[in-house]
């Protein structure tokens, strides 16, 4: 049966292009054995870490020169698409770096690695966690190869134990995913689905962070960049409005020539303003003319001229409109 029958559109829309490709045919998923890394005269490290978040597991293995770099590595999963594509990603960050270098990796940066686009997230809010695996294996990995405990390499703090999940994971996972409530951060990292203790105080161990300080902090961050940000951009539509006609020119030529302009040229397009004028009404109308290909085309009074009009509101003033002639 077909991926999209099993799983729905809807649902396999939310794995990026990596994910599903890494997921069919995964890159690096294999064994190293002892024998071959004799060999090649390099040192082999197998690490293993189940996540008990979800049950599944990972077995890593690195092939690593006399300069502590990995030459080779190979992995095993037992566990979802999701993991495998994880982990998959995971060995190829570790590829031609330094042991000591490879330890930094985060499950972040392998979630990031696997996004199509860098504001999407590249798996579905209830398998965020799986990246999490990766984070702990090369850990473990690392310290097994300089004889060192795991813990030796934490640089950030873990905010819950049981999904080993970070506060600057947190932070990031509510920031880019707009996470406003305690279930929804349980249902992209796992964090807090287990024990509970992390989630508030009076739970059965004490914590430094709790979920619910954590949301709170970050969302009074996020709402006080968005207040700063609307009156910055009161500021500047009331500079505008206060401006002479020649002032309001320059200021939108400016505007066009660094954010409209080039992306017409790239389509062999251009565009060129004939007049501009203070309506009755309140707003500033705009009158261009389209030049190049743009001259005639379908989209001009649609798509285009919406686009011209939206860039123009939103780095100027919302009561631009703007006319083709």
């Amino acid at each position: 049966m077909a991926k999209n029958e099993l799983l729905g559109g809807a649902l396999w829309d939310a794995y990026s292009k990596k994910v599903s490709e890494r997921m069919d045919n995964p890159t690096h998923l294999g064994v190293i054995t002892q024998e071959e890394a004799d060999k090649r005269g390099l040192k082999l490290v197998v690490a293993d870490y189940g996540a008990e978040a979800c049950g599944d597991a990972v077995r890593l293995y690195w092939l690593i020169d006399a300069n502590d770099t990995i030459v080779d590595a190979k992995f095993k999963s037992f566990g979802c698409g999701t993991a495998i594509a994880s982990s998959d990603m995971m060995v190829e960050l570790c590829l031609g770096k330094k042991v000591q270098e490879a330890v930094k990796i985060t499950n972040i940066d392998v979630e990031k690695a696997l996004r199509d686009e860098p504001d999407t997230p590249a798996v579905p809010g209830q398998k965020m966690h799986c990246s999490v695996m990766a984070y702990d294996v090369i850990k473990k990995a690392a310290a097994q190869y300089l004889g060192k405990n795991p813990e030796d390499f934490e640089d950030e703090i873990i905010v819950c134990e049981c999904a080993r999940v970070s506060l600057g994971t947190l932070k990031e996972i509510i920031r880019i995913n707009n996470l406003k409530t305690i279930e929804e951060i349980t249902e992209y990292t796992k964090a807090g689905a287990f024990c509970k203790s992390c989630i508030r105080p009076g739970g059965h161990e004490e914590r430094e962070h709790y979920l619910v300080d954590i949301l709170r902090e970050v969302r009074a961050e996020m709402e006080n960049e968005l207040q700063n940000k609307t009156d910055l951009n009161s500021k500047d539509n009331s500079e505008f409005a206060n401006m002479t006609i020649v002032q309001k020119i320059k200021a939108i030529e400016s505007v066009i020539d660094e954010k409209i302009r080039p992306m017409l040229m790239m389509d062999g397009g251009n565009m060129e303003i004939i007049d501009l004028k203070n309506a009755s009404d309140g707003y500033t109308d705009v009158y261009i003319r389209y030049l190049g290909a743009c001259s005639g085309c379908a989209s001009g009074a649609s798509g285009t001229l919406f686009a011209i009009e939206s860039v123009l509101q939103e780095n100027l003033d919302s009561s631009i409109r703007v006319f083709p002639v």
